[in-house]
């Protein structure tokens, strides 16, 4: 008994798990190409800071959710149970995307990575252009070597995949507070005060071009009651895990803002084909420059990790109740879903083909399909919640989870998806409907699980 305890999971791996899923490629990119060019300094950080919050609001429902269901499958098997196979599957088919698209994202950033190590002589072999944008035969093989890693991992078993994350989630937290903490002594300070405390104005369009995409940015969150079954501790202090790691997000999101906004302003961090990775270069030297670098691989590295777990969890649970084939569900030795992690590796090896801007526009709508999630879960909550507490603040968890798929939709809102993104969106809608049709006559109802 105590052996199969010890193959579980402690407060430390859920931590480890929830915040590796948060930070990824995006962290150390976005404050170059979004936060300090839409947003700046000050208006980014409330944007984040109000985007977690909500999502705290949202981790209410998540906390009822975990009170009364412990079952593989999450948010997926709560609505099955609660709402029915229709509604269960739409949770399902909307999870299904974000996590899948969230493992070839990372591992094409890991080519991006030693792209910013050694510049263009690792694209090799041309094959062809994709939405503007050129597809390497070394890119792919990297980014496949990458997702085959990460399989074998998993299929060791959670405990190993566990260990993994908690070291390179402990790279990642120290390497960041050693970079900000230098670079914050070492630094040309007045560029950041002219630039972005200096007459600036708290402006809501530019705090909800933020807080739209939290969805997106705290999302990782959401793979701790995929592992539900895995706890060795209970439920709730999960959800307390998984709240320090949205905490811990926004700090190191802001963080990093902050390390490119102490170099460049608004306009010339445009400029910078990697504006943090620049700006730590040119003021902290190599010694920086690496400790970033490890920091940038620990992220990449435990969002793969992460959302691998994740989703075969996820296509695991989708088996069981008959919308995916049951060999999805078998388990190895080591207690994992081996065919289910093999799929996902499937889908990871092919993504990178289509290049990587096609994956950022289907990880862009992610935001709307999680959103979607949390509104499901939360309003679930809210129906069952055993208190006024718990459904009052479920249904706080709801209105922001609504609030979210608003901005993301609505045409005049200055956070809305793209047209690649929306068109991508109808194509995801359709498939499922056609695949849903496809269960109803393949598979029989799951019925006492």
């Amino acid at each position: 008994m105590e052996k199969k305890r010890e193959n579980k999971l402690n407060p430390v791996d859920i931590l480890s798990l929830a915040l590796g899923s948060i930070i990824g490629w995006g962290s150390f990119t976005l404050p170059g190409t979004k936060f300090l060019p839409e947003s700046g300094v000050i208006n980014t950080a409330i944007g984040l800071t109000l985007g977690g919050l909500a999502v705290v609001f949202v981790q209410i429902g998540y906390r009822v959710m975990m009170k009364n269901h412990l079952k593989d499958g999450g948010e997926f098997s709560y609505t099955y149970e609660n709402m029915g196979k229709l509604n269960g599957f739409i949770v399902g088919w909307s999870l299904i995307l974000c996590y899948l698209s969230l493992v070839p994202l990372n591992a094409t950033a890991f080519v991006l990575v030693i792209k910013r190590l050694f510049g263009s002589s690792v694209e090799k072999i041309y094959l062809y252009h994709v939405a503007g944008h050129p597809v390497y035969l070394s890119e792919i093989l990297v980014a496949s070597f990458v997702i085959l890693l990460f399989a074998y991992i998993n299929i060791k078993g959670v405990k190993t995949s566990a260990r993994t994350q908690n070291i390179m989630v402990l790279f990642l937290v120290i390497n960041v507070i050693v970079v900000l903490s230098v670079m914050i002594f070492k630094a040309n300070r007045t560029i950041f005060v002219e630039n972005y405390i200096r007459e600036t104005k708290i402006d809501l369009g530019e705090i909800s071009r933020v807080l739209a995409i939290a969805p997106f940015l705290f999302v990782g969150f959401d793979v701790i009651p995929q592992v539900s079954t895995e706890l060795n501790f209970k439920p709730g202090k999960a959800v307390t895990m998984g709240i320090i790691s949205i905490f811990s997000g926004i700090f190191i999101y802001n963080s990093l803002n902050i390390i490119t906004s102490l170099a460049y302003g608004p306009e010339d961090v445009l400029k910078q084909e990697w504006a943090l990775g620049t700006a730590v270069l040119s003021n902290l030297g190599i010694i920086g420059f690496i400790l970033l670098t490890i920091a940038l691989i620990s992220a990449v590295v435990t969002g793969i990790n992460g959302f691998m777990l994740g989703s075969s969890k996820l296509i695991g649970a989708l088996s069981t109740y008959k919308l995916f084939p049951e060999k999805y569900n078998k388990k190895n030795k080591a207690g994992v879903n081996e065919n289910a992690i093999k799929f996902v590796s499937l889908v990871g090896l092919i993504a990178p083909f289509i290049g990587r801007q096609v994956i950022l526009y289907i990880v862009d709508m992610s935001s709307l399909l999680a959103a979607l999630v949390y509104l499901y879960v939360c309003y679930i909550s809210y129906r069952i919640g055993k208190n006024k507490a718990e459904k009052y603040l479920s249904l706080i968890g709801a209105i922001v989870s609504t609030l979210f798929i608003g901005l993301l939709i609505i045409p005049t809102s200055p956070a809305r998806l793209s047209f690649p993104s929306i068109v991508f969106m109808f194509i995801w809608v359709i498939a499922g409907v056609f695949y849903y049709r496809k269960c109803n006559t393949k598979y029989k109802p799951a019925k006492d699980i």
